[in-house]
């Protein structure tokens, strides 16, 4: 076995921004993060979204990065003066912050290919928190950086999936979660008594029910998740046989 891979390994993402709050941006990196945990078996479980405000970043990074084995930022780390994030990292783990030298050499390579001047405010992106490492960021240059199990990311998509592309390597990886499907076309309220009582029988599987509409019918898709294979297919069984009782019930309406 992978000495990287272990039962269950958990993550938060934590998305900084006014400009989200305000709706002036639309999201893209929390669906593209989750998909891309998913893909290595690292359970998602929280994701925050917060403005702006010093005291309100540090209070949710610490409470997340207290609760899961990863926690995952985006968003300000650019050269504006509202690009605190940084800063508040430092805070939440109680270290100072400086320029990094890796971090300002790259800085300098960069802008001497330019016209554009490394000034002040750029030289901010070069300001990482002590003790932490630099995340690479092969689009733009300006690094992210890790800080014991955090990961601090840009907000723009394209540099944010660069750097998760360089953060990857270094995470453990979970237990694969197997699913299986039992498409219904009964309505929820019928399905939930049985969907409920086979829940009961299968503590280890975790069961979802998702209503959809196509062609005048009604169903749900009835989702079985587990990291037991026996199990889910045990449950899938189950679930499959009330369904069909449900079809053969003369007082439940199908649109099979």
């Amino acid at each position: 076995m992978n000495e990287h891979v272990n039962d269950t390994v958990t993550a938060a993402v934590l998305l900084i921004g006014d400009e989200l709050l305000s709706g002036r941006t639309k999201d893209k990196n929390l669906g593209y993060i989750a998909e891309y945990l998913t893909n290595m078996a690292i359970e998602l479980r929280e994701a925050r979204l917060v403005s702006d405000d010093e005291g309100d970043i540090v209070e949710a990074l610490n409470a997340l990065r207290a609760r899961y084995d990863y926690v995952f930022t985006t968003g300000g780390i650019g050269p504006t003066h509202d690009d605190i994030t940084a800063d508040c990292v430092a805070k939440a783990f109680g270290v100072g912050i400086d320029h990094h030298p890796e971090a300002v050499k790259l800085l300098e390579e960069r802008y001497a290919k330019t016209d554009w001047e490394l000034n002040e405010a750029r030289m901010r992106m070069a300001r990482i928190p002590d003790g932490a490492t630099l995340v690479y960021n092969p689009v733009s240059t300006a690094p992210g950086f890790k800080i014991e199990n955090v990961y601090v990311m840009a907000g723009v998509p394209e540099v944010m999936r660069a750097m998760m592309d360089n953060i990857a390597p270094t995470l453990r990886q979970g237990m694969p979660v197997l699913s299986r499907t039992v498409t219904a076309y009964i309505g929820e309220g019928d399905l939930a008594p049985g969907l409920a009582s086979v829940q009961e029988e299968f503590p280890e599987v975790s069961m979802g029910s998702y209503p959809f509409q196509e062609d005048s019918k009604f169903g749900a898709k009835l989702v079985l998740r587990s990291k037991d294979e026996s199990a889910l297919e045990r449950a899938e069984a189950a679930v499959a046989g009330m369904v069909a009782e449900l079809y053969a019930a003369p007082n439940v309406r199908t649109w099979k």
